[in-house]
């Protein structure tokens, strides 16, 4: 592909899209956020012998129906008929999406004459939900490929791009819990080449039988709501949805000017390589993923009004940022929504992102729910109640296994 380099001023976030156990968009989203409520509930899709319960953030069942076909009904690239054999994770990235578009009064047209590009991530891509397969084809039956053709056509990426009849670079990113983090920066990276005129970028997972399991088995899932950053903490509870943004380079002088939302003015993405699961306890890689992209977006730390934390509720996740941020932007305002959200994996990074944006936008932060008790060893506290804000910036950063540490940097015009 030509690269057609443009001289953009700002890298704007042009629209936002969310769908997760909160709320079926952004606004209620917020709106639940703010009335602290927490819809979890035990897993109703699948089932196993744990004998305790494990609560987790679904989405409501009824989704397909109430959700895809109402958004994408009347679009003139949908292809419902098509809906039905793609899996939940891609069908959540298409809903968050079409949100995003609407938000940034984007139609057909204007796709059909910009370079757009799309970039998800996500963890399995619930991949591992086909499991009866394997296990009929092991016990020497004969399943049908429908569960396969299924998986295979739900690429996330591929599905956004295939929707909308996209031609530009198509990328899935699976980076552990910061796929999503990364996807959007990687978006913003393709724009600042040349490669796009906008783009499409987000992160989407369901939940899964073997995670869930697998969270379990790590002992670091709790069976109470999670309390991020408390004493008390036990681990986190697993959720499902996914969020997008139109990311699009504009000048000053850019008539795109009236759909604004904020910018991103920083990312970075570092990875210590300490532990397959754990973080580097000095929270090294963390630490310069946070001062670069800080210095990417050449801000004074007093613009930054707060930081949207990874915030598991994992004893080890939870003192590690508290540690890093008490170092690099000590006194400034932080919490997590994973109370709210649970941990949705690929998802956590671009609906956080998304949250912040949307903080920001609105000049309030919630309270960090599930806290209620100082750490011992911790050197700060999380926002507790509801904040006013009136700085020009903020920060949402994830801290994945493998450890990989992405920042995002938003600002307002």
């Amino acid at each position: 592909m030509t690269l057609k380099s443009k001289k953009y001023d700002k890298l704007n976030v042009r629209g936002i899209g969310c769908i997760s156990a909160l709320g079926s968009n952004i606004d209620e989203c917020m709106i639940n956020m703010f009335a602290g409520l927490r819809n979890a509930m035990s897993p109703s899709r699948f089932s196993t012998d744990h004998t305790i319960e494990y609560p987790v953030f679904q989405i409501n069942e009824n989704f397909n129906s109430q959700g895809l076909s109402r958004n994408w009904g009347n679009s003139e690239n949908a292809k419902n008929s098509e809906n039905s054999n793609l899996t939940l994770t891609a069908q959540f990235a298409l809903a968050a999406v079409t949100q995003a578009l609407g938000d940034a009064k984007i139609g057909s047209n204007e796709l059909k004459n910009k370079r757009v590009g799309v970039c998800m991530g996500t963890t399995v891509g619930c991949a591992l939900n086909n499991d009866q397969f394997y296990i009929d084809y092991k016990q020497g039956k004969k399943p049908g490929m429908s569960a396969i053709k299924r998986f295979l056509n739900s690429n996330p990426a591929a599905s956004v791009a295939k929707q909308l009849n996209l031609t530009g670079p198509v990328q899935t990113v699976v980076n552990a819990c910061a796929s999503g983090t990364d996807a959007i920066g990687i978006g913003a990276s393709w724009i600042k080449m040349g490669l796009c005129d906008l783009v499409i970028a987000g992160g989407t997972d369901e939940l899964c039988k073997v995670t869930y399991n697998g969270f379990i088995s790590l002992m670091i899932t709790d069976t109470d709501l999670c309390k991020p950053f408390d004493k008390t903490r036990k681990g986190l509870n697993l959720g499902e949805g996914a969020a997008a943004v139109i990311l699009e380079g504009v000048s000053e002088s850019s008539s795109a000017a009236c759909s604004r939302k904020c910018f991103i003015s920083g990312y970075a993405s570092a990875c210590d390589a300490y532990h397959l699961t754990a973080p580097d306890p000095d929270g090294k890689g963390l630490e310069r993923a946070l001062t670069r992209a800080l210095n990417e977006s050449n801000l004074d730390m007093s613009d930054i009004g707060f930081i949207n934390a990874h915030g598991t509720g994992t004893k080890d996740n939870d003192k590690v940022e508290d540690h890093v941020l008490a170092k690099v932007l000590p006194g400034t305002p932080y919490f997590s929504t994973k109370g709210y959200t649970g941990h949705t994996l690929g998802a956590s990074g671009a609906i956080e992102a998304v949250f912040t944006i949307q903080h920001l936008m609105d000049g309030k932060i919630p309270g960090s729910i599930g806290f209620s008790q100082k750490d011992d060893v911790a050197k700060q506290t999380p926002v507790q109640k509801i904040t006013t804000v009136s700085n020009r910036a903020a920060i949402s950063q994830s801290v994945a296994f493998g450890g990989n540490n992405s920042v995002l940097v938003f600002s307002k015009i």
